[in-house]
């Protein structure tokens, strides 16, 4: 059959056409994206674009054939249409779910058509419920993008509104000017440009979400990596997201394992913002099911209505590559972290539960460094009480043993001849080196002058002893004010830590002088021991003298390290210089040691 189309048909064909082409486009460009990101609102799009391509191979069959079933199929496919772009709209925003009720509203385009085309005779009864219907539906997206837009600040939710709203709007003039061809070919351009501003805002709200998202988990990656504990990673995790637009309360959930055959249970560890009360409860309802579904599954779930408030999303946390825990967010726009693709959110988890986990083993590094803090400090004074021990023992025992055998050596060499009182007085001189030998060894164990007349006077002492038995000149340089109040056992530590530093002067220095000074600092005292030697061998690592035998470094270390101070040696400028400071105040010596103190006494 040859039949002849007119002049301006042909043109209304070109046009639509070209508006078919770009629709195509936009329709495959929304599938790729649905396939990408698996977004259930970019197939809603998509299918939306592909209703419109064939609205506009039926009104291109109409405008070639004059065939009325094909102007029909071109009314019911614009209705629908205009509702699959309001339920892609509302979808996206509300993550609404499918109700087969729904149906009901696409009985309008599909029944009114059938009147309007078939039935009616007048022409603007026919038409106008059809236009206010579809104005309705497109401006009704776009106040849905419209809303969107004022919760999260989106500019793809806003050109998206204003695309909407215009084209809706655009609807209204199709009876008074395109149905009486006044506007061919220029309306399809006209809806070519809406088209191409709805493709675009598409494409904005794509990026927005991706740029936002990106942003936020990225500063709340960079917060989890700064915050070491446990309990700043859970801030860190709670507060970040509540700078979100739209969010208004955070909660981190975890479940725990039954006992006694009971079953695993999940419990929120803390919440903020709106969230902040469910701390410590057990969810239930909606909530309970999307996280069991983010247990099973391990993929962020949303929920609607939870707690009064409207969305709530669940990101799941791995550990291992196992959920053990979800981080919700919960406020007025659907899935609050904004982020599309689920495989970064996923990588986030994984790192959310690597912070944790690292937080929990910060945890117990720090109880277990405690602990073995404890146990050096213990041992140190166990250590120090037991020269103590064999110090009064030496002094008040065998020493006074040596004195009385002197004393009854010495009467009997009052009444013996020449030769043998010379005997007499050898074996006194050996008993007065004995004696003398005791009290150093005495001394060495314990400092009689440290607990008799205090630190200052002790150190002036070693310093002086150190220099007639080195030739090494030592200068004191001691504070005149009264000490700060220092720990339990720091005067002993201070004086070992002097006593060990002399002896390595000595040792391995090949120094002339030694200048010891001690003076507060920073509300503490320090102790330096510098020198004029060669300085430390290059490099200087005291952790690897440490490790080829210089015990005395070590046992300095412990020493100072339980009462909560520190030690450092280093090369100066004309030799080496050793810094010891100790706070003032040390809780951390205190605590927990005086309890295992009191629960030993208890023992004995």
């Amino acid at each position: 059959m040859d039949w002849q189309i007119p002049a301006v048909a042909r043109t209304e064909l070109a046009a639509a056409g070209l508006q078919a082409a770009i629709t195509i486009a936009l329709a495959l460009l929304c599938l790729w994206l649905h396939r990408r990101h698996g977004k259930p609102y970019f197939a809603w799009f998509a299918a939306a674009w592909g209703l419109y391509a064939l609205r506009l191979a039926a009104i291109g069959s109409f405008l070639v054939t004059r065939r009325w079933s094909f102007l029909y199929a071109h009314q019911v496919i614009t209705g629908l249409t205009a509702l699959a772009l309001l339920w892609a709209a509302l979808v996206f925003s509300r993550q609404l779910a499918w109700r087969w009720r729904y149906l009901l509203v696409a009985l309008f385009p599909t029944v009114w058509s059938l009147l309007a085309i078939y039935e009616l005779d007048s022409f603007m009864l026919a038409a106008a419920p059809m236009v206010a219907f579809l104005a309705a539906a497109t401006m009704w997206s776009g106040w849905t993008f419209w809303q969107y837009h004022r919760k999260v600040g989106s500019t793809g939710a806003r050109v998206l509104a204003i695309a909407f709203v215009l084209w809706g709007l655009h609807h209204l003039d199709y009876p008074l000017l395109r149905a009486r061809g006044a506007w061919t070919p220029w309306g399809y351009y006209l809806d070519i440009a809406f088209v191409l501003a709805v493709g675009l805002g598409i494409v904005l709200l794509v990026l927005d979400d991706l740029r936002r998202g990106l942003g936020a988990l990225s500063a709340l990656s960079g917060d989890l990596q700064r915050s070491p504990r446990e309990h700043d990673v859970l801030d860190a995790l709670l507060a970040r997201p509540l700078q979100l637009p739209a969010v208004r309360g955070t909660a981190f959930f975890t479940t725990l394992a039954g006992t006694n055959g009971a079953s695993d249970e999940t419990v929120c560890v803390r919440g903020a913002g709106a969230c902040a009360a469910w701390a410590g409860t057990h969810p239930d309802g909606e909530l309970a099911a999307r996280l069991a579904e983010v247990r099973a599954t391990g993929r962020p779930q949303v929920a609607q209505g939870v707690g009064g408030l409207p969305y709530v999303a669940a990101l799941p946390v791995l550990t291992g590559g196992a959920p053990t825990g979800a981080l919700v967010l919960a406020g007025d726009a659907r899935d609050p972290f904004t982020a599309l693709d689920e495989s970064f959110l996923h990588a986030l988890g994984q790192q959310v539960g690597a912070a944790l986990h690292s937080a929990a083993l910060y945890r117990a590094l720090e109880a277990r460094t405690t602990e073995l803090e404890r146990l050096s400090l213990r041992m140190v004074r166990q250590h120090e009480e037991e020269r103590r021990r064999l110090s009064r023992e030496l002094h008040d025992e065998t020493a006074q043993v040596f004195t009385a055998v002197k004393m009854q050596l010495g009467m009997l060499r009052e009444g013996v001849d020449g030769a043998q009182r010379q005997r007499f007085d050898r074996v006194l001189a050996l008993i007065d080196t004995g004696i003398g030998s005791i009290r150093s060894v005495t001394n060495d164990l314990r400092p009689s002058l440290l607990d008799d007349l205090g630190l200052l006077p002790a150190l002036r002492s070693l310093g002086a002893e150190f220099s007639e038995r080195t030739g090494i000149a030592v200068s004191l340089a001691l504070p005149s004010a009264p000490l700060p109040r220092l720990p339990e056992d720091a005067d002993l530590a201070l004086f070992r830590a002097m006593q060990e530093g002399l002896s390595n002067v000595a040792r391995h220095a090949r120094a002339r002088t030694v200048r010891v000074q001690l003076a507060p600092d920073a509300g503490g005292l320090r102790l330096t021991v510098t020198d004029d030697g060669g300085g430390l061998p290059a490099p200087a690592d005291p952790a690897r003298w440490e490790r080829e035998g210089h015990m005395g470094l070590v046992g300095m270390r412990e020493r100072i390290g339980a009462l909560g101070g520190s030690v450092v040696l280093e090369n100066v400028s004309g030799g080496a210089a050793l810094t010891i400071r100790l706070p003032a105040e040390s809780d951390k010596a205190d605590d927990g040691t005086a309890e295992d103190d009191a629960a030993e006494d208890g023992r004995a």
